[in-house]
């Protein structure tokens, strides 16, 4: 990471944390307060599941954590070095080098087939999968030379996490991964995440509105009107394959 990041050192072992973070759009009257003072670490192999009502602050905090957006006031931390502090070259090479994303539609390139449309992301990475190796991880294996057209949503959304994954990030953020799905089709979905969470030992978070998936997280966040309301923790995750809504 670049020389202008100061570390946190505390030697706290998450992935990803964060201090006091504070995003607010506009000022005077019309001032937007998206985030009020988070703190939030995501550890090692964990899977996190961001949980909340539209407009309660957690896909803003998701694009701060994956240095899509700056925040305000606050810090981010990634393994103690602090990315808050770098300029807009060391977030775009923290977002190229560390952090897989997922959103709710794929933008995939529709003349690519979906071994391309994973080839794109692996010529600009340090030290990346085969796109046919991620495209096997989600489930794929048979469908690497289809085109988005032939795929259906589930698919092409895995296509999208096989993209995200490919370059092997220590992070993967994912925005309702399933929100423009139906719940079986978002189940295979799901136990794509949870296979690379698994396999790959990737970080992970996961923004939703549904309730049910939190089930199968390590631990649930509650975000609303900005702030953490409370963190739930699971004793144990339920696969997603027991999952339904």
């Amino acid at each position: 990471m670049p020389d202008q990041m100061s570390s946190a050192g505390n030697g706290s072992g998450a992935t990803l944390r964060t201090r006091g973070l504070t995003k607010v759009y506009g000022s005077g009257q019309v001032a937007v307060h998206a985030l009020r003072g988070v703190d939030l670490a995501l550890g090692e192999r964990e899977l996190v599941v961001l949980l909340g009502p539209s407009g309660s602050g957690k896909s803003t905090l998701l694009n701060i954590l994956g240095g899509l957006d700056v925040p305000s006031a606050g810090q981010v931390f990634f393994r103690d070095v602090e990315i808050t502090a770098g300029d807009e070259a060391a977030l775009t090479r923290y977002r190229r080098e560390h952090v897989g994303f997922v959103f709710q539609f794929y933008n995939l390139i529709p003349s690519l087939t979906a071994r391309e449309n994973v080839a794109l992301v692996t010529e600009i990475a340090r030290a990346p999968m085969a796109p046919a190796d991620a495209l096997a991880l989600v489930g794929l294996a048979e469908r690497l030379d289809h085109f988005p057209a032939q795929l259906s949503g589930g698919e092409q959304q895995r296509v999208a996490i096989a993209r995200a994954i490919a370059k092997q990030p220590d992070l993967l953020l994912c925005d309702e991964p399933t929100g423009a799905l139906d719940s079986e089709t978002g189940i295979l979905v799901l136990e794509a995440i949870e296979q690379v969470n698994r396999e790959l030992g990737t970080s992970t978070a996961v923004i939703t509105h549904n309730t049910v998936i939190g089930s199968m997280a390590d631990r649930v966040v509650h975000i609303a009107d900005g702030r953490i309301a409370h963190i739930e923790h699971n004793a144990a995750r339920r696969p997603a394959r027991e999952l339904a809504w």
